[in-house]
Order: structure tokens, then sequence, then C-alpha cells
């Protein structure tokens, strides 16, 4: 029972009361009466706020198995003045994405994105689409023909529609299989936001192998391993792949390749 009630609904429902009882209606702006038995809102005032039936957010507290749009939620989180860590924890429980996951991804901190750049090792970062948003000299020099050349950098662009792909990545057509499948699993919770859709639609219609992969419903975790690389300079080179998730840009990945004998 005490498991049961540390994730799915009955978490979300008792996520949802306790912040709703600390929000006042004074924080609000709405009246009180002089004789208001609670002191934070009420469920049928905060399903007014949120746009919804008071029995519909009932059934959402009481940890019901019912279904929740991504913009009921994000009213929701609104109206009771969560943080960026506590709306990320809401969203996370109810495992699905926030819409404004986006324009959160958008003001990148400089320090984040000046990161890879203190590593000696090649090093990239990578948001949610794998659009590389920063790498280092290292990294240039390894992709040597792609990376310092494409405008947009984009990693599974790179896997899938560039030639040099086949040749530098060692056993491409296994490497290629699992990195659609890491990617399905990574995106899983934003499938159904439009700016993953049309990646997806992008790659299927103009990637055979991607397309055929994708069809495959294949999920694999990111789990690093060693990556090998046949590089035209350098000959055969073995990595280690570690990748980091910084704390404050949940859609972000910090991707470093540790040299290996």
């Amino acid at each position: 029972m005490e498991s049961d009630a540390l994730s799915g609904p009955k978490a979300l429902g008792t996520f949802l009361r306790a912040h709703r009882e600390r929000v006042t209606p004074e924080m609000l702006g709405l009246p009180t009466a002089p004789r208001r038995r609670t002191s934070g809102l009420r469920r049928e005032e905060l399903a007014q706020i949120s746009g919804i039936s008071a029995t519909w957010y009932t059934w959402i507290e009481q940890g019901r198995e019912v279904s929740i749009s991504p913009y009921t939620l994000a009213r929701i989180a609104t109206a009771l003045r969560l943080g960026h860590a506590e709306r990320h924890y809401l969203f996370t429980l109810a495992r699905i994405a926030d819409p404004e996951l986006e324009q959160l991804q958008e003001t990148v901190s400089a320090a984040v994105l000046h990161s890879v750049h203190q590593i000696r090792v090649p090093c990239y970062l990578l948001d949610l689409t794998w659009n590389m948003m920063a790498w280092n000299q290292q990294a240039e020099t390894l992709f040597n023909g792609w990376l310092n050349q494409a405008n947009t950098p984009n990693l599974l662009h790179f896997m899938f529609f560039h030639p040099q792909a086949r040749t530098l990545v060692s056993n491409w057509e296994d490497r290629a299989r699992r990195v659609v499948a890491e990617f399905r699993a990574e995106t899983s919770h934003h499938q159904g936001t439009e700016e993953i859709r049309a990646f997806v639609r992008n790659m299927t219609h103009n990637s055979e192998a991607f397309h055929h992969w994708w069809k495959q419903q294949d999920v694999m975790a990111r789990e690093g391993g060693e990556r090998t690389f046949n590089h035209p300079q350098q000959g055969e080179l073995h990595y280690q792949q570690v990748t980091f998730y910084p704390a404050e840009h949940h859609g972000l990945k910090l991707v470093m390749l540790m040299p290996l004998p």
C-alpha cells in the first residue's frame, strides 16, 4: 500500500492536495468568507480557476484513473503557483509532457552552454530533438567534415542523412537501430507535442532506415557504453560514452566521450 502512494494517480492526487491547501484565496484575489473552514483553496475554487468541473478535479485528487490533458494540468500548475521544480515534478507524476517545456528550453543558461568547453574530451550538448546546442573543439575534430560545416547540426540528421556517418560510426546499422530506440524512449512523454511529431514526420519521410526502425517500436535506455569510430585521420578510436542531465534543463543532455586504450 505504501509503495502505491509513491507513484501513479495516488501520488499525483496527494501532491495536488498538499499544494492546494497551501494556496490561500487572497493569493489569487478571491473573496473569503469570515467563517471559512480551510485556509487553503477549496477543490471547487481550484477547479473553476483551472477551467474544469469540480467533479473532474475531485477525481484527479482522489487518485482515480482519469485522462488529463497537458493544458489542463498546466492551468492547475499555474493556479497553484508552482515553481519550476514543483511543476516538473507534477508533470512527471502525471506522465505527460509539459506544453511549456519548449519555451523553458529556449533560455539555456550561458554556464551550461559554456560547460562543454571546460571538458578536455569530446563533449556536446543535445536538446530534446538531438540538436547540437554546443560542442567543444575535441568533438568538432571527431566529427570533422560535418560538425564544423553544418549550420544547425542535429545528431539524428547526421546518423541518417550524412554520408560520413556510415564510415565514421563503426557497425553503423546496429548503432543506428539503437539510436532510434533511445530517441523513442527519451521522447516518450513528449510524442504528443507538435515539435516531436513534426521531427518524426521529417525523419520517417526522408530516411527509409529511420522509418523502418521507428515502426519496430523498440525502446532502449541511453546506457552509454563503448563507442567506436573509424576516423579518416586518426584511425580507429574507442570511447566510453557518459551522459549527464543538467538539473535546471530537463530536456537537455551533456554527452562526454571518454577515450579508451
